[in-house]
């Protein structure tokens, strides 16, 4: 039996005009908001630069089903390898695989079911898999009205086991236990792409750089999250318990050893949903980090670990890191976004990590339900009265199996009361391309 872990192509088209004209492609599996942007490489002609995420559940599969059955498995990292559609179309033909597996979200749907139905047709033989995101609440209707064989909700390690075992139809969100999951073996890494991914924010990490997880999941519920709504737990109205499962320090360590000998990685980013979870978890990474002895970063709140545990992460090699503040108004925060988190605290943390020599990267969002111009002016005057390295400043992505996505759907939503669906509020997938248009309605 042949099995394909497949991250298909995105392609949009070409934007701006000649000497200097750019392709507008989509990161999809490994992001936990797929999008759009703008890249320097054309189909079949990558070139290096730009933000290119690892795609984790698809790689921690690939690897769980090639221990759990005899099948031989395979990985197709098409947005790294940045193939056409007719390349990629070409390698399904002459490999003539069992099953494909295709992990797609409501921003790269568009696209994907379009390459679904083309696989169909050059491949009827082959069964075809749907997870991520986009099953949340749309399995019924993938299944109805798309030749596909199966859709897994959440993480899908044991779903792909039972669906080669015979299961079809919707499997239901089969997730892994702490214990199984440091048990599990390590993701895969493509040699032909395992040097490609990047992410430059924070700064000060270097080339070629290790994506990783030390854990999986988040206990906050922010309107707009999307994993921990929809990969690691199911809880589309932000009113469910939400599981976080820690990697143990012997687990990341042995991991990160294979890593960097076999693909002599000079920079480590934990893009873990939230890294720094308490204390205990990240003294034991930066004990870890010590011994491999590279530059890493991580993505944080501002207010789980105490001020001085930040020094103890710079002492060990963390050169930045992202925080999420999504808003510069302590009412959004609280009542729409319901991260909270204490602004004043959050920006005491950033100036402390200016004083300690660590690059910080703030993440912010636009064009939030009920959210006011005022309100996004208030952003903007946060960001600039803070010494931010780099920040990101996107749209509000509505995407299947959040709350956001749920609101739209009931009207209201408990946890969040300052959210409501007014005239000003646009409803958008892509967040790069909402956050360009709040932007220019900002007139900045």
């Amino acid at each position: 039996m042949k099995v394909l872990f497949s991250n298909p192509p995105w392609w949009e088209g070409q934007e701006g005009t000649p000497p200097r004209r750019y392709w507008r492609a989509g990161v999809r599996a490994g992001s936990r908001w797929p999008f759009t942007l703008l890249v320097a490489a054309s189909p079949d002609r990558f070139k290096p630069g730009g933000y290119l995420p690892y795609p984790f559940f698809m790689g921690y599969a690939t690897t769980y089903l090639q221990r759990a059955t005899e099948a031989d498995v395979h990985f197709r990292d098409s947005i790294a390898l940045r193939e056409s559609y007719d390349r990629y179309f070409a390698n399904v033909a002459s490999e003539r695989y069992d099953f494909i597996f295709i992990e797609s979200a409501t921003p790269s749907w568009h696209n994907d079911r379009q390459v679904i139905d083309e696989l169909a047709r050059r491949s009827p033989a082959t069964k075809i898999v749907v997870t991520g995101p986009i099953t949340s609440t749309k399995a019924e209707g993938i299944l109805a009205n798309h030749p596909v064989y199966a859709c897994i909700r959440g993480e899908y390690e044991k779903g792909c086991v039972r669906v080669v075992n015979g299961e079809s139809g919707i499997i239901d969100h089969d997730l892994l236990t702490k214990d199984e999951m440091n048990a599990a073996p390590f993701p895969y890494y493509d040699h032909v792409v395992a040097r490609r991914y990047w992410d430059c924010n924070p700064r000060g990490q270097r080339r070629p750089q290790a994506q990783v997880w030390s854990s999986r999941g988040c206990p906050y519920k922010c309107i707009f999250c999307v994993w921990p709504a929809t990969m690691t737990g199911n809880d589309p109205d932000g009113k469910g318990r939400r599981m976080v499962r820690q990697y143990t320090p012997e687990y990341v360590e042995a991991f990160l050893t294979e890593l960097v000998e076999r693909y002599h990685y000079k920079s480590v980013y934990f893009d873990d949903d939230t890294f720094n979870l308490g204390d205990r978890h990240v003294l034991a990474m930066c004990e870890v980090m010590t011994r491999v002895g590279l530059p890493w970063a991580c993505m944080c709140r501002a207010d789980t670990i105490k001020l001085e545990t930040w020094t103890v992460m710079r002492d060990s090699g963390c050169v930045g890191v992202k925080i999420g503040f999504e808003s510069g108004n302590q009412h959004v925060v609280d009542d729409i976004v319901n991260k909270r988190l204490d602004l004043e605290r959050g920006a005491e943390v950033v100036h402390e990590l200016n004083r300690l020599g660590m690059s910080v990267h703030g993440t912010f969002t636009y064009g939030l339900p009920g959210e006011t111009k005022e309100q996004m002016l208030d952003t903007k005057r946060f960001i600039e009265r803070l010494p931010f390295d780099s920040v990101q400043e996107s749209g509000a992505a509505e995407i299947e199996g959040t709350p956001l996505h749920t609101l739209r759907q009931q009207g209201r939503l408990e946890k969040y009361q300052g959210a409501r669906l007014d005239e000003d509020y646009a409803v958008m997938a892509d967040g790069s391309k909402k956050g360009d248009r709040m932007r220019a309605e900002l007139g900045r």
